[in-house]
């Protein structure tokens, strides 16, 4: 019998989620988001606390889905910080309370990969979304996918940059956990 160590290093194949309907499961869910500043010696993280999501899987294991997350969810621990964030400078969550991934499709590719492209709306702007995600968990009822994303906030129209603290992408690790509906 396979320990907990062995299981966690075997591909989990994405033509073992059943078709049908997925409802995301936001316990076993979270969106956290990293980004240097002060001039890339230090790192902000994050995590957005509330996010809810569903999915269609297809006969042929292609699927799609939504991912919605509350932006004013944010929490990085530092209350001021997060004001901060949520404000005009930023989220400006008071007028753009969701950010939305909107998967058009989701494919499986080799072992664990699965290849996916959509489009995110941040800020009432919706761009092109592309990224590799790997399923880490698929069971009859329960499939959950990893992914590592950067998120050009500039694209999006977040440009606050005091002194030129910030550089580069956001980065966020996405895990999703989808239970059959």
């Amino acid at each position: 019998m396979a320990d907990a160590a062995d299981t966690a290093r075997t591909p989990v194949s994405p033509s073992a989620i059943a078709a049908g309907r997925w409802v995301l499961d936001p316990a076993g869910s979270t969106v956290r988001v990293r980004h240097k500043t002060f001039w890339g010696l230090a790192t902000v993280s994050g995590e957005f606390t509330a996010v809810s999501g569903e999915g269609e899987v297809a006969a042929d294991g292609s699927a799609r889905g939504t991912l919605t997350i509350d932006a004013a969810s944010l929490d990085t621990r530092n209350t001021q910080r997060d004001a901060h964030l949520r404000g005009a400078d930023f989220l400006d969550t008071d007028q753009h309370p969701e950010i939305v991934v909107a998967i058009s499709g989701a494919v499986p590719g080799e072992g664990a990969a699965v290849t996916v492209d959509g489009e995110l709306t941040v800020l009432g702007r919706t761009r092109p979304l592309s990224f590799t995600a790997r399923l880490t968990e698929a069971t009859a009822d329960a499939a959950t996918l990893t992914a590592d994303v950067d998120i050009d906030r500039t694209g999006f129209g977040m440009t606050w940059n005091r002194l030129g603290m910030m550089r580069g992408a956001a980065a966020m690790t996405v895990t999703t956990r989808f239970t059959r509906r």
